[in-house]
């Protein structure tokens, strides 16, 4: 389990999949077995960090009844698992089922106790905004992105995601001078963090910028950021990836095809 979350947190996705899964296997034939279950939820995050969103939520979706059978249904464990298994749906354009699974894992933890609550509250968080955005309820999105890093003060990876939502939110009402101001914080606060926190949003800011750019005329710059989102993206992700076809989708937005 500790070799499988370290080659995560690397960024070798393929290989701590595969050491996930060898885990899990191994544990297979205990009943209410806490590592197997937990192994498979690393397996889906990083089928998911590589593009294949679909496999990840087949994980997902086998996992919760045992997750809510051996941790129970409030329970960090099992919370953390269905916000990850919704934002894996946003990644296949279910975002309606995002949103609504997102905010019922956010006010379970709102009201829960425990140090690993309110991080699991601001990830579900984090997934309803971008839904909301991708359903075109931009207002509503910048509501929640403020009022979200407004209680989350601690500058983390979670200040980082809230704040690239928030970009995103205001690129979504054409409002991009502002769009931009947030996405340069973004990139100051990133620059500040550790490598190993600001791994997962390869790219997501280069494409938070380079958006605003586009809706403000500014092209070139534009393109050279979402050009270099796109490389690493592709580098990182793989080319399925959601964030790999967003860059695609700016530069083509872009370019005018």
């Amino acid at each position: 389990m500790a070799q499988a979350t370290a080659l995560y947190q690397a960024g070798r996705y393929a290989e701590a999949e595969a050491e996930a899964r060898s885990v899990a296997a191994a544990r297979s034939g205990q009943r209410d077995d806490t590592y197997a279950p937990l192994a498979l939820g690393i397996a889906a995050l990083a089928a998911g960090a590589q593009g294949r969103h679909a496999d990840a939520v087949t994980t997902y979706d086998a996992l919760l009844p045992v997750f809510g059978r051996i941790f129970g249904a409030e329970q960090p464990q099992t919370l953390k698992l269905r916000s990850d298994r919704a934002q894996a749906l946003s990644s296949l354009a279910r975002y309606a089922e995002c949103e609504a699974e997102c905010a019922a894992v956010a006010r379970v933890a709102a009201r829960g106790t425990g140090p690993d609550m309110p991080l699991i509250a601001t990830a579900a968080r984090n997934g309803q905004i971008y839904a909301l955005t991708a359903l075109g309820r931009h207002p509503e999105a910048e509501a929640l992105a403020r009022e979200a890093l407004a209680a989350h003060r601690v500058p983390d990876r979670f200040t980082l995601v809230l704040r690239l939502a928030l970009v995103r939110s205001l690129n979504g009402q054409d409002r991009h001078e502002e769009a931009l101001a947030e996405a340069e914080r973004a990139d100051e606060l990133r620059r500040r963090l550790p490598q190993e926190q600001h791994r997962p949003e390869i790219g997501a800011v280069e494409l938070a910028m380079a958006t605003a750019l586009h809706g403000l005329g500014r092209d070139a710059e534009g393109r050279r950021l979402g050009t270099a989102a796109q490389d690493a993206c592709r580098a990182a992700f793989g080319p399925d990836h959601r964030r790999t076809a967003e860059a695609e989708a700016l530069l083509a937005r872009i370019d005018g095809v």
